[in-house]
């Protein structure tokens, strides 16, 4: 059994819950595209967009806010036709004044409802996240 699989088709999860490593190699075993960007010494909106369009290689009219997030994610593809979705991971999440909750959930939020255009697709969009403590 895939510790992915056992996960709805449809998540936005803490990380902190999984081995990464082990998310990782269970994504690559069941074909799943894997888009990630990692944080770390981010502190503000403006460095978290520029590490989603690194991390996810944006296009370059990517407009750097969650409207233009929002629609880039509804033009992902997966790689290649047979690949069945999704995992993406959201690493360390800067939790700050700069960049607080507020925003956070706001971000998370754009994950959820490209969860939720996904379904509609037929197409698993699993997202796990994690925030720096």
């Amino acid at each position: 059994m895939s510790l992915i699989s056992n996960l709805p088709a449809q998540a936005v999860v803490p990380l902190n819950a999984y081995d990464l490593d082990a998310l990782l190699k269970d994504a690559v075993r069941i074909d799943q595209t894997i888009l990630r960007a990692d944080f770390g010494g981010v502190q503000d909106k403006s460095g978290v967009m520029a590490r989603l369009a690194e991390g996810f290689a944006l296009p370059d009219h990517f407009g750097r806010n969650l409207d233009a997030l929002a629609d880039c994610l509804s033009e992902l593809e997966p790689e290649e036709a047979d690949r069945p979705g999704f995992v993406v991971i959201l690493r360390d999440l800067p939790d700050g004044p700069v960049f607080d909750r507020g925003q956070r959930d706001a971000l998370l939020d754009v994950f959820r409802d490209a969860s939720d255009r996904f379904d509609e697709q037929g197409i698993a969009f699993r997202v796990f996240y994690s925030v720096r403590g």
